[in-house]
């Protein structure tokens, strides 16, 4: 089931012969079954590999725009985002974000229930149909992982089809989170059954399946700490066996340069364990990647970006031991990752804007993209189309802007994909679970208590954590132990934007609420406001006197909360790790309204 490099670009056409989604006012977004394309599709091995395409893209285009980046990375303190509810913990159930966050993994879970329904009477091989059908659980197993850590307790929709035909869609309960869990360990286990140890590229195969399974036991392990009280053992042991199976026995490595993960030419790398699967096809507006433009200064891509406001928060800066007002001549970047996920002063990329050149008296000349050019110099631009137009100077309010998730410019994505790009549409995959995760994962697992403090000198454990760190920061030496507030500090490093730190903090609340709290309230989610010294002055008069003038003073890492504006307040409580659900779902289906109740998934239900 080998996929070659056009798959995506034109079998993602195939799924809309027989999935579409429905417009009707019901909680649950669902195929329409109706169509009669559907049941007469899944007549060989290659209609049965394009058919479940729609789950690795589409589906999910909604929260990735919405909810991915706003969730796991503003609601958490990574990134700055000027008057967001998800700033200050005040999103309600009216917002839109999560409303349209809502419907896509509903609608993640319901076509992968529809599909998989299809798939048992496909006229195929039996490694295809196996192979198609493990993906179908492994991608619904996703879509209940984010609902479950986003929502707390939300329904089972086991069987879109049964209740469709028993009028049930609408009359779901509440199921309580631990059992959401075990539905999602009792659904990747199938998964994992079905799928095989190597598919087609970019897809996911067992090894992808396990590494989500063991993730997810991690996870599971606090569920029922009830905020304050030991993790299940049963479960960390869980995580770690099946993480250590994926390091150990899977063939993968991690990429030697942690930067290259994200260049578009390596979208299926075998770091990437599970991705969203992109394509910029204009047939189909939903396939393409919506995130880059969202997250990027005005003017990179020409008019398909936006995000100057969006920028890195001052907590994630201080995090990787940068300041905005050290001079870029004495910055020491002990750690590639900082580069890597976002650009400050003095940066430049050889990777975007390839065919570009930059020239200037701080940097010198050389291809590629030059953050401080880009923000000053009118005839450095991305395209002929904005030749000469005045620059806006530093959009940032932390000094930074976002690097990952970004192509560069329109030549860069053309290269790379041979498609051209165009507003919230590009090709650049996602990866929602990496290799490296997974090794922090084991890492996690293997600590034993609750507690910041708590450690483990387990040489597998330390070998894991090591291997992450030390390819992003060569001079890091092998410790002797690792405590959880390492491997939590280094997760939080390592998966910088990738709509992650979020759920490590509804992880930690389970078990640990009192920390999760403390980190909540002693960020720094606000914006650099230091008096005579603005970061637009300085940055331009750094820029105009080609390097030679610096006025900013180097501050120390202690006192970088001096500098931040304290425009808003947090209210931080036991609640602010649960987000509401959507009023407009809850009207559709009053039982949302009303208490959780227990259910024996393992008996109820089946694949």
């Amino acid at each position: 089931m080998i996929m070659n490099t056009k798959y995506f670009k034109y079998a993602v056409l195939a799924l809309t012969l027989g999935v579409t989604t429905t417009s009707c006012k019901d909680f649950l977004d669902r195929p329409d079954e109706d169509n009669p394309s559907m049941s007469n599709y899944y007549h060989n091995d290659m209609e049965v590999q394009n058919g479940v395409l729609s789950l690795y893209s589409s589906v999910w285009n909604d929260f990735v725009s919405r909810g991915y980046y706003k969730v796991g990375d503003v609601l958490s303190g990574n990134v700055y985002s000027g008057g967001s509810p998800y700033m200050t913990f005040t999103v309600n159930g009216s917002d839109e974000d999560i409303k349209s966050s809502s419907q896509s993994l509903w609608a993640a879970n319901a076509h992968a229930n529809t599909i998989y329904m299809y798939l048992k009477d496909a006229t195929c091989s039996e490694a295809a149909r196996n192979a198609a059908m493990g993906e179908c659980l492994a991608w619904k197993a996703m879509a209940y992982f984010y609902l479950v850590r986003m929502f707390g307790n939300v329904p089972i929709v086991h069987d879109n089809t049964a209740d469709v035909a028993s009028n049930t869609y609408n009359d779901k309960p509440l199921v309580m989170k631990s059992d959401i869990y075990e539905y999602i360990v009792m659904t990747l286990e199938k998964a994992i059954e079905l799928l095989p140890e190597q598919n087609g590229t970019g897809r996911i195969d067992k090894w992808g399946a396990k590494g989500l399974l063991a993730k997810v036991y991690l996870t599971k392990s606090g569920v029922n700490a009830g905020g304050d009280g030991e993790r299940n053992a049963e479960d960390l042991a869980k995580a770690a066996e099946l993480a250590k199976d994926v390091i150990k026995n899977s063939g993968k490595a991690l990429m030697p340069n942690y930067a290259d993960i994200f260049i578009g030419t390596n979208n299926c790398c075998a770091e990437s364990l599970i991705g969203w699967r992109w394509n910029c096809n204009p047939d189909i507006y939903t396939c393409a990647n919506p995130l880059g433009s969202e997250l990027i200064m005005d003017g990179f891509t020409g008019s398909y970006s936006w995000g100057g406001w969006v920028s890195p928060s001052a907590d994630l800066l201080a995090a990787f031991d940068v300041d905005p007002f050290t001079n870029p001549s004495q910055r020491i970047n002990i750690d590639a990752r900082r580069q890597a996920s976002f650009m400050m002063a003095g940066d430049v990329y050889s990777y975007f804007w390839r065919d570009k050149t930059y020239n200037n008296e701080i940097n010198g000349r050389g291809n590629g993209f030059d953050y401080l050019q880009f923000l000053y110099d009118d005839n450095y631009y991305c395209d002929d189309n904005y030749a000469g137009i005045k620059k806006q100077g530093l959009q940032s309010m932390s000094g930074a802007n976002i690097a990952k998730h970004q192509y560069g410019n329109i030549k860069d994505h053309e290269t790379m994909f041979g498609q051209t790009p165009s507003q919230q549409r590009s090709s650049m995959s996602t990866h929602v679970l990496r290799l490296a995760d997974v090794y922090l994962v084991y890492a996690e697992a293997m600590i034993q208590g609750k507690d910041k403090t708590s450690s483990t000198s387990d040489a597998d454990a330390i070998d894991a954590f090591y291997q992450v760190r030390h390819r992003s920061v060569p001079s890091y030496s092998k410790p002797a132990s690792i405590t959880l507030e390492d491997v939590l500090k280094e997760r939080r490093l390592e998966l910088a934007f990738e709509g992650d730190y979020w759920y490590d903090i509804v992880r930690l609340s389970y078990y640990n609420i009192a920390w999760a709290k403390e980190i909540i309230a002693n960020q720094m989610r606000g914006y650099y406001n230091k008096p005579n010294e603005s970061l637009p002055e300085l940055y331009k008069n750094y820029w105009e006197t080609k390097g030679a003038s610096w006025t900013g003073t180097i501050t120390p890492k202690s006192k970088m909360k001096d500098y931040i504006t304290t425009d808003f307040t947090i209210n931080v409580n036991d609640k602010m790790f649960t987000l509401p659900m959507p009023t407009e779902d809850a009207e559709y289906n009053p039982m949302l309204l009303q208490d959780p109740v227990h259910v024996d998934v393992r008996s109820t239900y089946s694949y």
